[in-house]
């Protein structure tokens, strides 16, 4: 599917998901920077994360946008599978709160865009991505993603290595822009739709 907006139910509920590793010791690298941009999201919705019932996923019930039709339910998750597995926890919260499945978001690192850029899309593949690999496995690419760039690995560096290394010290005094800019694109994307937050947000 293109970059174009999916007509679904107004009132069906949007499933906004964070990618990233369980635990402290993944806490700060590259591949975790859609928990970092959900933890954010979940501030700003003054909640906090708990366990999901059945689903292997730490979640919030909220809503955001104005008051009014532009208003909408969001569960904003975190799974705690690693993250090649995240498709079984997304599923389940999919099922569970009966999410259409373009109106889930995926926030997650991707390696082919320049660290701090953003890139809003619907469908597509997965471009290595295990995490995407994963729920595209476990439901269809249907859904939307907001890419997060963190570069390419440097010299002869392995990817797996690179993607599991935390941020470098010149890359963390803007991470908190870049995460807060990704997280009002997260949030313009479910209340204005895809195409308004591309042409706001896609650089």
């Amino acid at each position: 599917m293109g970059d174009t907006d999916v007509t679904t139910d107004a009132n069906a509920p949007w499933l906004i998901v964070g990618l990233g590793n369980p635990g402290p010791e993944y806490a700060a690298n590259r591949h975790n920077v859609g928990f970092m941009v959900a933890d954010l999201l979940a501030e700003r919705m003054g909640g906090r994360f708990k366990r999901a019932g059945k689903a292997q996923a730490q979640v919030i019930e909220g809503r955001i946008g104005p008051p009014g039709p532009a208003n909408r339910r969001v569960i904003l998750a975190k799974p705690m599978s690693f993250m090649n597995l995240s498709g079984g926890p997304v599923n389940a919260l999919k099922d569970f709160y009966k999410v259409p499945v373009a109106n889930i978001v995926a926030i997650h690192d991707e390696l082919d865009i320049d660290y701090g850029t953003l890139r809003l899309k619907l469908g597509g593949g997965d471009n290595g991505h295990n995490g995407l690999k994963s729920m595209t496995k476990a439901f269809g690419a249907d859904y939307h993603r907001v890419r997060f760039g963190i570069g390419r690995p440097p010299g002869r560096m392995q990817v797996a290595d690179f993607v599991l290394k935390d941020f470098a010290s010149a890359e963390r005094k803007e991470l908190d822009y870049f995460v807060d800019r990704a997280a009002d694109a997260a949030e313009a994307l479910v209340i204005e739709g895809l195409e308004r937050a591309q042409s706001t947000y896609n650089s």
